[in-house]
């Protein structure tokens, strides 16, 4: 077999054989075919796409080019949840004490934030000592006796999903339907779940930018998942503004925190019970979404979702009594607020935007060198639908360098966008593909 010949296939809009993507995907992985010619195939991959059997043979040769995580000591249905990233995305810190409380196994690998995105590893660290890296006895002894833990995802993992990224991400080869879908399930069924919970993000912070665009994400991600026999599910959900109201790591887990305790922001809350009410149905704990909820519900209102919380901060070597006294966290040297220079309901936030001025200020990373200042970022004071007077406070900053204040003032104030009149026509929940 030749990777000419795979190529000259996908150029002329020809179905690629389960051997051949096999082939391309091991020896790329290995270094045995060179990167100028995977690049031409992302491209005639780009332009001609995949059919549904050849993006499941992609994701299933992404799995197989590494470790996979074997959970099977692991006692009960292990269900897994996963965001396409956004801005102010909590809902791990949240949801997984939240199931966990359930008595439902939470075993989760998350990553580290790039651009306007945060990580999670990046917001635990927030936790003085708390660590992501695991050794694995110890990541499945946590989840079998408090149900819960989190990891850093190791190179073992889809290795050749890491090679192939880098390579789209430099050849405009990113935005492909296949390629993304393959991309995010390859990761998911590498780290071994029982069934998935996917957290599809639409609108201007989102990377898929239309319903339209991110139903056929959805569908796609959804079939890989079936196809191979895990539970699937994707959630549409909301991101033409931040979730909730902070951006920052340390700013997060507070907001997080406050949601453990019921009083947190109103979407972050019903994001994660929407979230959490499917990850219950199909760990088989509920005979319903609504009693599924109404068990959510519980475990905030008794207590128990945030003693599950400190549990996990406590396993992994973190101070856990930043949770009863929050003032511990580290905090920016300057807080300023942005305010209105007119009156109005907010229509529009940029989300997208609003996260590279919170990346700029130090809580994101430019580049994977970029170092992170935990304590930095933005808490919005106004969202979609609410009405500001003119002098009042959109926003505050929170920095720790005063040069970056007025650039990021300004900034914010341009990605708010006031009318007289508001109508709300943008769901927090688009659908449920299942």
């Amino acid at each position: 077999m030749r990777m000419y010949d795979v190529i000259a296939k996908k150029k002329h809009n020809e179905e690629l054989s389960t051997e051949e993507i096999n082939y391309f995907v091991n020896g790329f992985t290995k270094g045995e075919i060179p990167d100028y010619q995977v690049s031409a195939l992302l491209m005639a991959i780009y332009f001609n796409k995949m059919n549904e059997r050849e993006t499941v043979d992609l994701t299933m040769a992404m799995v197989n080019s590494g470790d996979k995580l074997d959970l099977s000591k692991i006692e009960g249905i292990k269900v897994d949840k996963h965001s396409t990233g956004g801005v102010g995305d909590t809902t791990t810190l949240v949801l997984g004490p939240m199931v966990a409380a359930l008595g439902i196994p939470v075993a989760k690998m998350s990553g580290r934030g790039l651009g306007h995105t945060g990580g999670t590893i990046d917001k635990l660290e927030s936790f003085k000592g708390f660590s992501m890296d695991i050794a694995e006895e110890d990541f499945i002894k946590n989840v079998n006796e408090i149900k819960i833990a989190l990891a850093a995802q190791t190179g073992d993992l889809a290795p050749a999903d890491k090679k192939i990224y880098a390579l789209r991400d430099v050849t405009a080869t990113v935005d492909n339907l296949s390629l993304i879908a393959s991309s995010i399930m390859s990761k998911k069924i590498a780290s071994g779940a029982d069934a998935i919970v996917l957290d599809v993000k639409v609108g201007k912070g989102a990377f898929m930018k239309t319903p339209e665009d991110v139903k056929d994400l959805a569908n796609a991600m959804v079939s890989i998942g079936k196809s191979i026999g895990r539970e699937t599910r994707a959630v549409i959900s909301d991101m033409d503004q931040p979730l909730g109201l902070a951006i920052g790591n340390s700013l997060e887990v507070v907001e997080a925190i406050e949601t453990l305790k019921g009083n947190g922001p109103k979407d972050l809350m019903e994001l994660c019970l929407a979230l959490g009410s499917n990850m219950v149905l199909l760990a088989k704990k509920a005979s319903s979404l609504e009693e599924a909820r109404e068990m959510l519900m519980e475990s905030i209102t008794s207590g128990k979702a945030l003693e599950k919380f400190k549990d996990l901060i406590s396993a992994q070597g973190g101070d856990a009594s930043y949770i009863d006294d929050t003032s511990k966290f580290e905090k920016a040297k300057y807080i300023v607020p942005v305010v209105s220079e007119k009156s109005g309901y907010v229509k529009r936030i940029n989300a997208e935007n609003i996260g590279i001025v919170a990346m700029e200020l130090g809580a994101g990373r430019a580049t994977k060198e970029s170092v992170i200042d935990l304590a930095v970022g933005i808490v919005l004071n106004k969202k979609r639908g609410d009405y500001v007077e003119a002098g009042e406070a959109l926003a505050y900053i929170h920095s720790n360098h005063e040069e970056k204040i007025e650039k990021a003032k300004n900034d914010i104030i341009k990605n708010y966008e006031l009318v007289s009149e508001y109508k709300d026509d943008i769901p927090l929940i688009f659908d449920v593909i299942k």
